[in-house]
């Protein structure tokens, strides 16, 4: 993939550094004609965007076999954020080593705890000392800048690339179908599009009985579908909780009636966005 020259591209904040996976949903995203911000923390992605130093964000917000990343919950509800778009990234990770090194060479193997993980099933048959790091792409670049030529990475193909390593092992994770789903974010209010199928919103109700099914009652009379309801909790309001919540629909009239119908049954409501569904990449 060749990396495309800054002058004029739009910046898109990523949480993580060059290489990352965070990266390769961006490009699949938004095309390659980008350039990429790379941010230490998701408060700085949102950040950057909420200043409109970043005309983009991308971020992770829940994988299949991890789950929600609730932090990310509290960052959406505390900016002035919209969610415009999603992609799901397939997680592949691979073992890579500066050229010319063979699988023989290999004494040590870094990247980030949950790579390791990940990739427990294939590590476990071999014997080299595992070093766990902040990033996986970080890893990468480590082991080509340093010249380490009996240490590997794990991380994505791209940071094989922009790195200059070679990829020894493919796909070494242990379950194949691991994705992460990743919120596009942008500062900037935009009208709902016309081929919208799918939101993202929270609601808080009140401590009463009932109050959570009297909210859910208004999706179970509209043709909705609930794809995901996440609770998480309020934190200047001990053992109160906002309800975060994905719907898709095919009819914008029966959404809008039905997020109507939703904040009268709620205290509060706020919709971070009304986007297409995304694809699995």
């Amino acid at each position: 993939m060749n990396k495309p020259t800054t002058h004029n591209l739009p910046n898109v904040a990523i949480q993580g550094y060059e290489g990352s996976f965070h990266q390769i949903a961006a490009y699949n995203y938004l095309g390659n004609d980008i350039h990429i911000v790379p941010c230490a923390t998701f408060r700085e992605v949102a950040r950057q965007v909420e200043t409109g130093e970043a005309d983009y964000g991308l971020m992770a917000i829940e994988n299949s076999i991890a789950g929600s990343i609730l932090p990310n919950y509290s960052i959406l509800q505390n900016h002035n954020l919209q969610v415009t778009g999603e992609i799901y990234l397939r997680i592949r990770q691979n073992l890579m080593v500066l050229p010319g090194t063979k699988l023989e060479d290999i004494k040590e193997v870094h990247s980030h705890p949950m790579a390791l993980l990940q990739c427990v099933d294939y590590l476990d048959t071999h014997n080299w000392k595992l070093v766990e790091t902040e990033d996986t792409a970080l890893s990468a670049r480590h082991v080509a800048e340093r010249q380490l030529k009996n240490t590997a990475a794990i991380a994505g193909t791209l940071a094989a690339e922009l790195f200059g390593l070679e990829i020894v092992a493919y796909d070494i994770n242990t379950i194949k179908h691991n994705y992460t789903r990743f919120l596009v974010i942008e500062h900037a209010s935009r009208p709902i599009p016309d081929d919208a199928t799918k939101a993202s919103l929270y609601f808080k109700t009140n401590h009463t009985q009932g109050s959570l099914m009297r909210v859910l009652k208004e999706l179970e009379d509209s043709t909705i579908n609930l794809t995901k309801l996440q609770s998480y909790p309020i934190p200047s309001e001990p053992w109160h909780y906002l309800f975060h919540v994905d719907m898709e629909f095919t009819s914008l009239d029966d959404y809008n009636r039905t997020i109507e119908n939703m904040k009268r049954a709620s205290e509060e409501l706020h919709v971070y966005g009304v986007y297409k569904k995304g694809i699995n990449i």
